[in-house]
């Protein structure tokens, strides 16, 4: 089952981090970590796709994805509790997973600010802190 945790209005800025606790569904095929202004332009959309073991990351443009970046360093697993930190450097996002690896996507839109959070996919958000 899908599920989506959305937040509008949020107010994140350059140099923050974002702590995301959550459950991974036993049936999960991916779930998408999305961040930007709203949901037709994302800064970062984070992608774990178990189907395929790989890490997708892209931006969106006004409903237009850009170039996927992959990356397979793939440790999630369904039926699992992870914590994931993004951390917001300006010029670029950086994800660090449960086991300690990061993936880095460059900020291909420049924000200084996101005000648009949504997570769906299987992935039931138990936690959630922007520092």
């Amino acid at each position: 089952m899908a599920r989506m945790f959305e937040m509008f209005n949020l107010d994140w800025k350059s140099g923050g981090t974002m702590k995301i606790k959550g459950h991974i569904s036993e049936d999960a095929e991916s779930f998408a970590i999305n961040l930007g202004c709203k949901s037709s332009d994302l800064a970062l959309h984070f992608n774990p796709r178990f189907n395929e073991s790989v890490i997708v990351c892209n931006s969106l443009c006004s409903d237009n994805w850009q170039q996927e970046q992959r990356d397979k360093h793939f440790n999630f697993y369904k039926g699992s509790t992870v914590k994931i930190i993004v951390e917001f450097l300006g010029d670029k996002f950086l994800v660090k997973l449960p086991d300690g690896h990061e993936v880095e996507f460059p900020n291909r839109h420049g924000y200084d600010k996101i005000s648009y959070l949504n997570i769906l996919g299987g992935f039931k958000v138990t936690s959630f802190k922007v520092e």
